[in-house]
């Protein structure tokens, strides 16, 4: 499974391939399916460019991404978003239009609230755990572990020659705090295609886009989210048993 991340916490001044307004989202998103794409995460965010989790922000983008792609959407609910844990719970307890997933940042604090917010919603858990935090320890603890809908193992080393390495580090730890539970695998950075690498070589969903990297993997610019996901996919078909 291969998943687009449109834009992240990007705004227009990183790079004019960020896609902001939902009706740019929805294009994205088209020719990220369009493309090769499985699913589709997004960072809904204000006219202003912030990321938000406000109901309003959050139904436009999904309205205008769903009516243009037929795949599960799924959003972040990132600290930075909405920084007070019990703000953000209550945010997703007022959403009027409900994401397939969200994710839920495990080492950030609150994200035991988070995650049984939208699960009392009936919104797929994406649990985030990162290299270089204690995600991994605090998910191992967690009563709702069993009740996720995967875990984003999500590889914060942003060096193309040791974010492999460090992935595996990390997945041995994802393996001993959620056993059995499905991994994504992703990198970010210059970390993001010899991650996304590995990933396919363990045959692992993985996912690519703007949110990760705005580079091609030979340093070239990408044009926008579809082209890195055709180039992913190119990649990943070309790896054993791909």
């Amino acid at each position: 499974m291969l998943q687009v991340c449109l834009n992240g916490a990007r705004t227009a001044a990183d790079s004019a391939a960020v896609p902001m307004s939902p009706a740019a989202l929805a294009e994205a998103a088209r020719q990220a399916v369009a493309a090769g794409a499985d699913e589709v995460h997004v960072h809904p965010k204000t006219p202003c460019g912030q990321d938000s989790l406000a109901p309003r922000v959050v139904a436009a983008v999904l309205e205008a991404v769903r009516a243009v792609v037929d795949v599960p959407v799924g959003v972040t609910t990132g600290a930075w978003s909405e920084p007070d844990p019990a703000r953000r719970a209550e945010r997703i307890r007022s959403w009027t239009v409900l994401p397939d997933h969200a994710s839920v940042n495990w080492h950030e604090p609150g994200a035991e609230a988070v995650a049984a917010a939208l699960l009392e919603r009936g919104i797929g858990v994406e649990a985030g755990i990162w290299s270089g935090t204690d995600g991994a320890e605090s998910f191992a603890r967690s009563p709702l572990a069993p009740r996720v809908l995967r875990v984003l193992a999500e590889v914060t080393d942003t060096d193309a020659g040791s974010a492999p390495a460090t992935a595996r580090e990390l997945l041995t730890a994802v393996a001993g705090a959620a056993p059995g539970r499905p991994v994504l695998l992703h990198g970010e950075g210059g970390g993001a295609w010899t991650v996304l690498r590995l990933a396919g070589a363990l045959g692992l969903a993985t996912r690519i886009g703007i949110e990760d990297t705005l580079l091609l993997p030979d340093g070239r610019p990408a044009t926008g989210n579809a082209q890195l996901v055709a180039t992913a996919t190119t990649l990943v078909r070309g790896l054993p048993g791909g």
